[in-house]
């Protein structure tokens, strides 16, 4: 059932307005599920609030996209999972990394799957990580900061991947070469 309004610059509600348009300029186009989001301001502003902040933190850009895209697997949203392997493209990331990622299984820099399984503990515990699972995050090198910008991407992205299942989001047309669909 679809009752959510895909909105464009002229019909978003008029508190949602400067933000569809700041990511509109962004992306050169409107994103589907920005355009749903519209339909609450405090919504698309939170996420967008969220996600900036996380941009902000201590992990790298490859990082970052490691804790989106296990997010966006473990919570089957297609449209974050296309987006942000476009970003890791973008990012020079090794086809292998990408595809372990969109796999959701062990991913081939050992750091890097260190900070995969911290995400899917603190998605797993609902934050309540057991000190074991937290002890081998910070001996893979991440520092306790590190932990907690985890936690505020997993905020960012749960955000976003609910709002785009609850909406069903479609998968906009410049994504279309990275499609994904969750594994049976």
């Amino acid at each position: 059932m679809s009752v959510f309004t895909a909105h464009t610059l002229q019909t978003a509600p008029a508190a949602a307005r400067r933000a569809v348009e700041g990511v509109r300029g962004r992306f050169g186009w409107l994103p589907t599920p920005v355009a749903l989001m519209a339909e609450s301001p405090q919504l698309l502003a939170g996420f967008l609030a969220a996600s900036a902040g996380f941009e902000q933190t201590a992990l790298a850009p490859l990082e970052r996209e490691v804790v989106i895209l296990t997010v966006s697997t473990s919570n089957e949203c297609h449209f974050c999972v296309a987006l942000h392997t476009g970003k890791l493209t973008g990012l020079g990331a090794d086809t292998d990394l990408i595809d372990a990622l969109r796999a959701a299984t062990t991913l081939p820099d050992p750091r890097l799957e260190a900070l995969r399984r911290f995400t899917l503990a603190v998605l797993d515990h609902r934050g309540a990580v057991p000190d074991d699972e937290l002890a081998d995050f910070l001996a893979a090198g991440y520092q306790p900061r590190h932990a907690l910008d985890v936690v505020l991407g997993v905020g960012a992205y749960t955000i976003s991947t609910f709002a785009n299942r609850l909406t069903r989001a479609p998968l906009d047309a410049p994504l279309a070469a990275h499609a994904w669909t969750p594994a049976a």
